[in-house]
């Protein structure tokens, strides 16, 4: 099963996720969106950056939603 890495930087405001290894990270791009994406040498996107992230008041921490998908 491939992992995922959810980041909360609650000092610096982002959230941050993985879908690959971090140290595989070649270039990142900062959309018009304030999301910035991490991509490998060879261009596919490792992860994304969501900057200025601020959850909701009263949540004490971070849902996370998976939704397994097979093609059968």
């Amino acid at each position: 099963m491939d992992k995922i890495k959810v980041i909360h930087d609650t000092v610096g405001h982002t959230l941050t996720v993985w879908f690959d290894d971090p140290s595989k990270e070649s270039v990142s791009e900062e959309t018009t969106e304030e999301v910035v994406l991490m991509k490998d040498v060879e261009g596919g996107v490792i992860g994304f950056e969501l900057l200025h992230y601020h959850p909701s008041q009263g949540d004490t921490g971070l849902a996370v939603e998976t939704v397994v998908w097979s093609e059968s």
